[in-house]
Order: C-alpha cells, then structure tokens, then sequence
C-alpha cells in the first residue's frame, strides 16, 4: 500500500475528505469523499503547500508534537472547516500529518484510533523515502567530488541501482542564504543534492525540465529567497555529471536573480568555466581598465557601445544622451584606458573586461588593482 492508497483507505475508513501533507506542509496524496471542502484544503491541492499562516495557526495546536489526534476548531472568520489531524510519525519523529474535514466532528476517538495504524504505515513509508532520498543525495555529491575515484564509485553505484537513466538536463539553483530543498516534492526520477551551497538536479529526460525548475524554484523562493539558477545538457551519462555540473554552475552564476541561464547561451561568458576569477581578473585586466571602472558613466557607455558593436547611433539613443555627449565620452574612455576604440585588439581586450568583470569577485579586482 503506497501512500495515495492508505490516504484513500483513510478517508473511506472515516468518511471524510483527506489530505496527506509532509511536515512542512506540502502536499503528498488526498482523496475525496464527497464534495466538501473549505480555502485551506483548496489551496493544499491547487498548489500543492498550505500557506504559511495556515501552516502558523495550525502548528499552534501543538501537532508537532503531538503523539495522537488532535482537533483544529473551525474559524468562522477565515470559512475554515473543522479538522481532524492525525500525525504522521515513526521511531517519535513525525515526518507529515493526514488532515480530515470533519467540521461536526462526526469521527469518533474510536474510529481515528482505528485509522492510526495506517498512519504508522504512512509514518514508516515516509521515514524509508527520506533515508533513500539521503543515500542517493551523498551519491550525487560524490558525483561532484574532485576524487575520480570517488565520482566512478558513485556513477557504478547509481547506475546499478537503476533510479534514474542517463541523459540528464544538470540544474545549479542558489541561493543568497542556504535554504532547505524537499526533495519528496519533485518528481522520484529526479535526483538530488546539496554541495558547496548550491542545490544540483539531475533530471532525465522522462522529467520535464522546464517543470521540475519551475517546481524547484518555487519551493525556495516561498522562503522569500531569490533563486538563480543555470543548466547544462546533455549529460549523457553519471561519468560527465561532473563537467555538467561545474558549466551548469557557471550558468548559474552568470544569472541574474529570478533568471535561469543555459550554458550555451553564455558566450564569452564560458570562460569563467576555465580558470578563477583571479587569473582571469589577471588576463583580462589591464591599468587602463581598472581605471575606467571606478567610473560608472563611462564603464556603462563604453560597455554600451562594445554592445552595440560601435554603433554611434544606436549607443546614443540607449544611453539617451546626445551625439556629441557620446563622441566626448568615448575618448575619455580612450584616454582613461590607454586603448584605441578604432583598434580591433584594444577592442576585444576592453569587452573582454567590461563583460567578465561584474561576474569575478571584488577581491580577485581588488588584488589586480593594488598590483598596478
């Protein structure tokens, strides 16, 4: 019995409709029994998650914690139903609740206590999807270890278990603060991890891509965190997650927040990929530049123009400045740089920097500017 058949069997057991949530108040399973229902059981099966007042007022009543059932009164005010929470637990850890609209509370103590083995089975299902979850998440950053001995281990591993089969899209989804992924959430054939702060996903082509970001994205950015996210594919097998994850990161850097970035839209931006950012602030940096970039105007219209491939026109309308304005600027800009707008090699070497600079750390700048 899975966990949508033993919330069916609970709803037909007590007759009443019933909603089967993790502890973070996501949705796992529900089934109807007949046509009742109130905003906070629509909202749990319409975007699969209470909200966070629900989850607030409901929590109150001490279900955390609690061992057996316990009534949630309704809330005139708010056309909350009267419930009945049965908790989700096994070993004493509750791991969801399983919620019954019975707002004339027609369900016996009796009968919930005969509905409360199956919520130990639910409880028991749910702690051995968690222990799998987590033995496939450590396989996945072994994946990404810089140990080959360690990523070959872990590819045979996966590959043998057979949870998921190749090729893969790889996701990068960051955050400014780490913040807790739900990995029971997301499609099973999508596989999981967190390493060095960012949350990587390995989804099979059986998974829709675009969903299941969507879908990720949403769970972190309901913390009121902003995502960026970056992607790389194919990955044809668990022995290249590796290099797709490093390129799928750099996507993700190159983000802005509330952006997803496919490495084969990055351009020139690809080499942040092959080296740090203080040898690439070393290669692309020069004294000249360095100086342009403690001027904002003037980084902003040399970046401009580079853009616009030197089209005097087009920079002038984009900046909103006039003809003349830009003509003045642009050979300060040479002045400043030491470099040639009319020169193609000056040229590249100035869109070189303008570009990777906003993407390299202030210290890598910082260390090349004190060296000049």
């Amino acid at each position: 019995m899975d966990l949508q058949e033993i919330t069916e069997h609970v709803a037909a057991l007590l007759r009443a409709p019933a909603t089967l949530e993790d502890r973070d108040f996501h949705l796992v399973a529900y089934a109807a029994h007949d046509d009742t229902i109130d905003p906070v059981r629509l909202e749990s099966i319409l975007h699969r998650r209470a909200t966070e007042a629900v989850r607030a007022r409901f929590e109150r009543h001490g279900i955390a914690r609690a061992a057996g059932p316990v009534r949630i009164p309704a809330d005139r005010s708010l056309n909350q139903l009267g419930r009945l929470c049965l908790p989700v637990r096994w070993n004493n850890v509750t791991y969801g609740y399983l919620w019954l609209l019975d707002d004339e509370e027609r369900i016996t103590p009796a009968e919930a206590a005969e509905a409360m083995p199956l919520c130990d089975r639910a409880g028991l299902l749910m702690a051995r999807q968690a222990r799998e979850r987590d033995d496939l998440g450590w396989k996945v950053a072994d994946l990404l270890s810089t140990h080959p001995d360690a990523r070959t281990q872990a590819a045979d591993d996966l590959t043998d278990a057979g949870v998921a089969t190749p090729p893969f899209t790889v996701a990068v989804l960051r955050t400014p603060t780490p913040v807790p992924l739900n990995p029971w959430l997301l499609p099973h054939s999508v596989l999981t991890t967190f390493w060095q702060r960012d949350h990587v996903l390995l989804i099979p082509d059986s998974a829709s891509t675009r969903t299941t970001l969507d879908r990720a994205r949403l769970l972190l950015e309901e913390r009121s965190v902003p995502v960026q996210a970056g992607v790389h594919s194919p990955c044809p097998s668990f022995a290249d997650v590796h290099e797709s994850w490093l390129r799928a990161r750099v996507a993700a850097r190159a983000a802005a927040p509330g952006e997803t970035r496919d490495w084969t839209t990055l351009g020139v931006l690809r080499l942040l990929r092959t080296a740090g950012d203080e040898a690439l602030s070393q290669a692309t940096q020069t004294p000249g530049t360095a100086r342009l970039l403690e001027n904002e105007d003037l980084t902003e219209t040399a970046r401009t123009y580079l853009d616009l491939a030197g089209n005097a026109q087009k920079t002038a309308e984009t900046l909103n400045i006039h003809r003349q304005t830009l003509y003045h600027r642009l050979r300060r800009i040479e002045a400043l740089t030491d470099l040639s707008l009319t020169d193609g090699q000056d040229r590249l070497t100035l869109h070189l920097a303008l570009t990777l600079n906003p993407h390299l750390t202030h210290q890598a700048h910082s260390t090349e500017t004190n060296k000049t």
